[in-house]
């Protein structure tokens, strides 16, 4: 079932989870028990995240290094089919544009509709660790808004190869992202939710958003994502602070602020158990006032916290 038919049929805010994909040498099996306790509270969807490849130097017998490219967490086509298969439930991939010229996105996009994977969430993708800015690869997509686009050409049977003539139409219900503290190299939030509108005016049938910890910002980004025309669903994504580190990691990597309030009261705790409690009180009152507001779907990127998350989500239900 699509995202966007869960949402239409919910009597009551739906509950989805994210997982990554697991360290390559490591088993499904781990994608299970991360994700066998949760299944507790019956979530419409999970969402698989989408890693890029690495470049890596690796010395050779002779002492000279060899530049090789490495994906540390490949599997996220395989990972949505055994969830699909194993607990009857939807998967939502994660699509990215850094790594991934266009003919690899249209065949990855194959697969999934092969599998009756009928959701993406298409993203540009972070830059590779080597670079200071993004930089697409060759023939590959510079924006989300042109990744979304080959889907939606997808969806309409239209091919790269032009040779193709009335191809099968893929069904794809796609979700783009949504940033309530603005995307940190838009040069001002107006910008930004213009960039957002194009691509709901492109085809997204929804917006997730990245975490935040002020649930104010997020509803003055759905107040002013409103004010300008944007109707489509939107989805808060929300994410526990485990530790102290994650006062300054967070900020720097996701471009986020922490509330006074809450680093407080991090910085108080004496152990990394004392920070996950107060993580987690601070993300059940997060949801309750979210799940008050509205919200069509409280989104939880477990980032391998299911413990954590489960018991935020079973004060809950």
């Amino acid at each position: 079932m699509k995202v966007i038919e869960h949402l239409k049929q919910a009597k009551d805010t739906l509950i989805s989870f994210e997982v990554l994909p697991p360290l390559k040498g490591k088993s499904i099996n781990s994608i299970y028990d991360h994700l066998d306790p949760l299944m507790e509270f019956k979530p419409s969807w999970i969402n698989v995240t989408y890693h890029r490849s690495e470049s890596m130097f690796k010395k050779k017998a002779d002492g000279t290094f060899e530049k090789v490219e490495v994906r540390k967490r490949p599997g996220t086509v395989g990972i949505c089919a055994s969830i699909m298969n194993h607990y009857k439930i939807d998967a939502v991939p994660h699509f990215i544009c850094g790594g991934f010229n266009k003919r690899e996105t249209e065949d990855a996009l194959i697969d999934l509709n092969f599998l009756d994977v009928d959701n993406v969430l298409v993203l540009r993708g972070d830059a590779a660790k080597n670079e200071t800015s993004f930089e697409p690869e060759p023939d590959g997509h510079s924006y989300a808004i042109d990744l979304l686009k080959q889907v939606v050409d997808l969806n309409n049977g239209i091919y790269l190869d032009e040779d193709i003539q009335n191809g099968g139409k893929t069904n794809f219900c796609i979700g783009v992202a949504g940033y309530p503290e603005k995307h940190f190299e838009a040069p001002n939030l107006e910008i930004d939710l213009r960039r957002l509108k194009e691509k709901v005016d492109a085809g997204a049938s929804y917006i997730m958003t990245q975490m935040f910890f002020d649930n104010k910002k997020f509803f003055d980004f759905v107040k002013a994502c409103r004010e300008i025309g944007i109707e489509v669903p939107i989805i808060p994504g929300l994410k526990p602070i485990t530790s102290k580190k994650q006062l300054s990691i967070l900020p720097r990597i996701f471009h986020v602020d922490i509330p006074t309030d809450l680093s407080n009261a991090i910085m108080r705790s004496k152990t990394d158990q004392e920070c996950e409690c107060v993580g987690a009180e601070w993300l059940i009152q997060q949801s309750k006032e979210l799940k008050k507001f509205g919200v069509p779907v409280l989104h939880y990127y477990t980032l391998g916290k299911p413990k954590v998350i489960w018991n935020v989500v079973k004060e809950l239900v």
